[in-house]
């Protein structure tokens, strides 16, 4: 895992308070939104491969939405009590948070 210096050098500003600072992309701002195109989505961080775009769907939220993992042993759900109740998925491997539900 990479220290968080190298991190701030590699991610956009943006990548970086949403998968380190728990941050949150505005809706409908996102360049994956309304992408469709064939492949596989990755993790920004660590590279590890999540999603695939054949479970991908337009839920109408303003953020990219996934109906299955391509294998559930690489995100884990956490449980974040600091601010209220709240429940996001995280990478298996770096620990980044992936999205909130």
């Amino acid at each position: 895992m990479e220290d968080k210096e190298t991190l701030k050098k590699r991610l956009t500003p943006l990548q970086y308070h949403v998968t380190q600072e728990a941050g949150t992309e505005r809706p409908y701002t996102g360049c994956y939104n309304k992408f469709y195109e064939d492949g596989l989505y990755v993790c920004v961080v660590c590279r590890q491969e999540l999603f695939t775009s054949k479970t991908k769907y337009d839920s109408g939220c303003g953020w990219p939405a996934f109906n299955d993992v391509l294998a559930k042993e690489r995100v884990t759900l956490h449980q974040d009590t600091s601010a209220g109740m709240s429940t996001h998925y995280m990478c298996v491997s770096c620990l980044t948070i992936l999205t909130w539900l």
